[in-house]
């Protein structure tokens, strides 16, 4: 674990919150040191239960920070899953359209990916924290509301598909690295993606590896 007098740097497990990380974290602090006052504790940029990965913790003045971290790039490693669209925009949510894909290539793939780069206005995710009219997006969502997905600016710095997979069911995940700004959704990429080439898509695996000069490579698992 990289620390400074105010920074934690965590691997996030798949399957929980990043406010659950939070939660875990205040328990160790007081098993480690009852009798101390608990630290405000807060994280720059949320991660999905799906994903894994480096999320920067504030302690105490640290909190006063996180704004600052949460503009920085960011940089992921993504398994799309050609073939498949759901409500969610990754494997968790509820299907809504399956389609055999083509036998597509990694470099096809990668001339996708490389049109991609630069300022895209994309839809946000259904289920993502964005208000609209006072209201997360996914609380509305999961009661079943209607919903018009607001248009964001996302900017992708680099993109490039390491390999792919093909599946007997007629699916292909692609496995891909993402560096891009601050408030660029992976879902909405991974959706451009399968757009862009003709068939459905969504994110079946997603781990953040660095936030600016911070790298998972310094972060302690809890």
């Amino acid at each position: 674990m990289e620390t400074g007098a105010d920074i934690l740097l965590i691997d996030k497990p798949k399957g929980i919150s990043s406010y659950d990380v939070i939660r875990r974290l205040r328990k160790r602090f007081r098993l480690a040191e009852p009798e101390r006052t608990m630290p405000k504790l807060g994280h720059a940029g949320t991660l999905d239960p799906l994903a894994t990965g480096l999320l920067i913790i504030g302690v105490g003045s640290g909190t006063k920070k996180l704004h600052e971290y949460l503009k920085l790039p960011k940089k992921y490693e993504a398994t799309i899953l050609l073939g498949m669209r759901t409500d969610t925009g990754d494997i968790t949510g509820q299907v809504l359209k399956r389609a055999r894909v083509p036998q597509f290539s990694v470099q096809q793939i990668n001339d996708a990916l490389k049109l991609m780069v630069g300022e895209l206005e994309l839809p946000v995710p259904a289920y993502s924290a964005i208000k609209q009219g006072g209201k997360p997006l996914y609380k509305k969502a999961r009661r079943g509301e209607s919903i018009v997905l607001p248009l964001r600016k996302m900017t992708v710095r680099q993109a490039k598909a390491e390999s792919i997979t093909h599946s007997s069911d007629g699916t292909i995940s692609v496995h891909a690295i993402f560096d891009v700004e601050s408030g660029t959704y992976i879902r909405s990429l991974a959706e451009e993606l399968g757009k862009r080439l003709g068939v459905p898509a969504a994110i079946a695996d997603l781990r953040r590896i660095s936030i600016g000069d911070f790298s998972i490579k310094n972060a302690e698992k809890i």
